[in-house]
């Protein structure tokens, strides 16, 4: 069943991408689950535009949101056999086969969004994108995922003893699970779709996400208080697949990564002002949001999960690494 839903996948992206074809001499294909406008898709729009003025018209980039090439493990897969050209992907997809993304996936390793910029931005940055090199992918920049936080319907989380026994929805990953053991509460994995009517019926207390999933879901709605603990900021990636990589002269080569890395501060500001414009959204809708949180305790509470998932010497380094990166 998986190699029929692969091929599939493959034939649609084929169709939708033939009718893609623009001026260009040769027009890259992106894909994204996000919608049209989204900070993700508007940024590699603008490296687009500028890799198009580099190249003199040789090298265009059409952007297909709204997970039209699929959904996002099946994106990535595309892009690794050269069906697609690029492709913006969450770390999550990638855990399992990267062992590096998994510890940027892991609870408070970034002390703030700064942190993990100049993390990102450094050579542990540069490390992280070159593991994408062993499957069939070119890391070509890292984009923000946004930082995610508690929310819930009972009381204002100010501390990490407000959150014992109560239950919170998290994605269906171990490391959240983990997580949310280590802060004495209950984790209730479950698909997004169905977190504002268990809110809303008490089937859970909270979730947790960032300002503008947060605010576009419905949740403030049904789960007044949000509490800013960032207990994960975890960075994306705009890959481009190896094969329609090689095709390239090393001189359109060097345009992409320009381009890329130009479209980087755009995707950032873009972010920023939605988070902004949410946050002040479910202000004023009645939200009571907990800015001021003494995240030591909550950090300290993440040593078991820590020993869980870093195992090797080398990830031990990684680790250490990014916390000593000011």
């Amino acid at each position: 069943m998986r190699t029929y839903l692969t091929t599939f996948a493959a034939l649609a992206a084929s169709t939708l991408i033939a009718g893609a074809a623009g001026a260009c001499e040769t027009t890259l294909r992106s894909a994204d689950t996000h919608p049209d406008g989204y900070p993700t898709v508007e940024a590699v729009k603008q490296m687009g535009k500028i890799l198009e003025e580099k190249t003199g018209g040789r090298l265009c980039i059409e952007v297909f949101p709204s997970s039209q090439l699929g959904e996002e493990k099946d994106s990535i897969e595309q892009t690794q056999f050269g069906v697609i050209d690029m492709v913006r992907a969450s770390f999550g997809p990638f855990n399992n086969i990267i062992p590096e993304t998994q510890i940027v996936s892991l609870p408070y390793i970034f002390r703030s969004e700064e942190h993990m910029h100049d993390v990102m931005d450094g050579p542990i940055g540069d490390e992280i994108m070159a593991a994408f090199g062993e499957h069939d992918l070119v890391g070509l920049a890292f984009y923000d995922g946004g930082s995610r936080s508690f929310y819930n319907s009972q009381k204002p989380i100010k501390t990490i003893d407000d959150l014992k026994g109560m239950k919170f929805r998290v994605m269906q990953s171990d490391v959240f699970v983990d997580m949310m053991d280590a802060l004495g509460a209950n984790a209730t994995p479950m698909p997004y779709g169905e977190v504002y009517s268990s809110i809303q019926t008490g089937v859970i207390d909270g979730a947790e996400n960032n300002f503008p999933s947060y605010d576009s879901s419905g949740h403030a709605e049904v789960a007044k208080y949000f509490t800013n603990d960032q207990h994960l900021i975890m960075p994306e990636i705009l890959a481009m697949s190896k094969s329609s990589w090689d095709k390239l002269t090393p001189e359109d080569q060097a345009a992409v990564k320009e381009a890329a890395k130009a479209s980087v501060p755009v995707m950032r500001d873009l972010w920023a002002k939605q988070v902004k414009a949410s946050e002040d959204k479910v202000v004023a809708g009645g939200a009571e949001v907990i800015m001021d949180v003494d995240k030591q305790p909550f950090i300290d509470a993440m040593k078991p999960v820590y020993a869980k998932y870093v195992t090797t010497p080398e990830l031990q380094d990684l680790v250490k690494r990014i916390q000593d990166t000011k």
